[in-house]
């Protein structure tokens, strides 16, 4: 169908090949609901009002919106294969995300983001892509791959590619770092965003770090930090995850007049909270049910975050626009109950109508990214301390953490505190930090994750050595993965054999999973206030604050300097 074609479509004169009928339309420019048809062709909307069609839907009574958007999130924080995780998502309205595969690229390098690509290809979700910024993260990380400016700059050639993702090392914007640098230039020179992570950034070292070029942050956890980065020009990402959950702190700025200039994202989400709560959906009703008006909610998880990434042809219901759309029965529940991409229907009532069938097979290097020896218990022996020790505080539903100092006999014998290790998994290194961790709760017993950000080495928290030896092992012998010991014996496991961060299982046999690992980890002790494997493999990440470990030990995360765990 030619261009003449489409204009007889939206003239009235020829029947579109498919019409929505009687609709209530959330118009996200006007900001008004309108009852209209929508007139549908070649996958995009050709008309707003009264149209005849070939084929007749009729929607009276449903509200129909946008699809929404995620703004900022990773697909391998899901641990689920891409085409699993758009099981759990499309049929909830998710019809776009901008992913940053920066996890697996810390493990894999441009292996990783090519995987990604590819198997995202076969998907009904449009999928763009942000390129990794920090790999690593900072000069302390050691990760799998390093990613220098040369190595991204080929991608911006591809036209799924919208952008440089969240850079991190603000010290080494702040220092001028020539490489990274160079990539911010480069996504510039190829017409491409730039997205910000600058948590506790402030003032003058504020303003430098936006005046290179950087125009959005995700990682605002209060009103002060986000009515800062909006005077100074960003746009505000809402954070809504598994393990930070920003929206109720930041509810200010969406609402008038600052919305405008605000997004919801998930960043990082587990599968029992996509299927028991939702995706953007369930921001989108947290939103609304904190006294968000639904409208400017639905204005955030589509219009703006379309206007933002420069996707002129998503975001609204509209002529010329995608007919990615969302039926809703009301704008309080914001129940789904249909979802078109491209003008086809490809959910209802929350199940994909044709699922998308898995056909890439991951390279071997992602199959077998454990490159470590077996561990022993006295791997996890502390060195000889003084009177003081630094300790890791954990604070709930927070990715930001404290230093505690504390006597060491008192935090040696206290069952508040639990020793915390990070094995380097990727190079064969024989590295291991060692330090201490309170908030998380564990009483007894060891967790290990390999999901520990970014560079995703292994995390195994403990109360004895000989269960953190047992945990550090199974997780290489199974090629990565979530697991739970206690007693000398594997109490739960989730496999992550690809790149040690995603599962090869289905969305509800990894649910399952998940479900059983948390209930075990309950009766370890685990708070209930913290995800105990989503937030721990924040433990690991050396540029949030305010203390953190890697597999070098200890880092004051503001100094970025190594810290000594024993204070004399």
């Amino acid at each position: 169908m030619d261009k003449k074609d489409l204009i007889a479509i939206s003239a009235g004169k020829t029947p579109a090949p498919l019409v929505l009928k009687n609709a209530s339309v959330i118009n996200v420019f006007s900001e008004e609901v309108i009852k209209s048809d929508i007139a549908i062709a070649e996958g995009f909307i050709v008309g707003i009002g009264q149209y005849q069609g070939d084929n007749e839907i009729d929607l009276a009574g449903k509200y129909v919106c946008p699809g929404f958007i995620d703004g900022h999130m990773h697909l391998e924080s899901s641990l689920l294969r891409p085409d699993e995780f758009e099981k759990a998502v499309l049929p909830r309205g998710t019809t776009a995300v901008v992913a940053d595969p920066h996890e697996i690229a810390n493990v894999s390098g441009t292996t990783g983001i090519d995987y990604m690509r590819a198997v995202t290809k076969q998907l009904s979700m449009h999928t763009f892509f942000t390129l990794p910024s920090c790999v690593p993260s900072g000069p302390l990380d050691e990760p799998g791959a390093t990613l220098k400016a040369m190595d991204l700059k080929p991608y911006y050639r591809k036209n799924n590619v919208v952008g440089l993702a969240e850079v991190m090392d603000a010290p080494g914007v702040i220092s001028c770092d020539s490489d990274l640098l160079q990539k911010i230039a480069d996504a510039y020179e190829a017409n491409r965003l730039v997205d910000g992570h600058a948590p506790g950034l402030s003032g003058k070292e504020l303003n430098a770090y936006i005046a290179s070029g950087i125009l959005s942050d995700h990682e605002c956890s209060t009103k002060e930090e986000a009515m800062e980065r909006l005077r100074l020009g960003q746009w505000i990402m809402v954070r809504e995850g598994t393990a930070a959950k920003n929206l109720e702190a930041l509810l200010p700025v969406c609402k008038p007049p600052f919305y405008h200039r605000a997004m919801f994202v998930t960043d990082d989400r587990h599968p029992e909270d996509l299927t028991h709560l939702g995706h953007i959906d369930a921001v989108i009703r947290k939103a609304i049910s904190h006294g968000v008006d639904p409208i400017h909610a639905i204005v955030m998880a589509t219009i703006n975050p379309a206007s933002y990434f420069r996707l002129p042809h998503l975001g609204a219901v509209a002529p010329g626009y995608k007919a990615d759309l969302v039926v809703l029965s009301d704008l309080i529940s914001v129940a789904v109950d249909e979802v078109y991409v491209d003008g086809v229907k490809v959910a209802k009532k929350g199940v994909m109508i044709h699922p998308s069938t898995y056909e890439v097979t991951p390279p071997p290097s992602i199959l077998h990214s454990f490159h470590m020896k077996p561990v022993h218990p006295c791997d996890f022996r502390l060195p000889p301390l003084g009177d003081k020790v630094r300790v890791i505080q954990m604070h709930p539903h927070e990715l930001l953490t404290s230093e505690e100092i504390m006597d060491t006999s008192t935090a040696l014998s206290s069952d508040e505190v639990a020793k915390i290790a990070v094995i380097e998994r990727h190079h064969h290194l024989d590295h291991i930090g060692l330090g201490l961790l309170k908030g998380y709760g564990l009483k007894k017993g060891a967790v290990a994750t390999s999901v520990a950000h970014d560079t995703h080495n292994l995390i195994v928290v403990g109360q004895n050595d000989d269960d953190m030896a047992i945990a550090a092992n199974r997780a290489l012998e199974i090629q990565g993965g979530l697991i739970l010991v206690n007693d000398g014996k594997v109490l739960s496991e989730l496999p992550l054999t690809i790149a040690g961060l995603m599962s090869p299982l289905p969305m509800e046999d990894v649910t399952k999973r998940l479900v059983t690992l948390k209930e075990h980890a309950l009766s370890l002790g685990i708070s209930e206030d913290i995800d105990p494997f989503m937030t721990l493999a924040f433990m690991s990440l050396p540029v949030i604050p305010k203390l953190k470990i890697n597999s070098r030990g200890l880092i004051d995360v503001e100094k970025q300097q190594i810290v000594d765990i024993s204070i004399v």
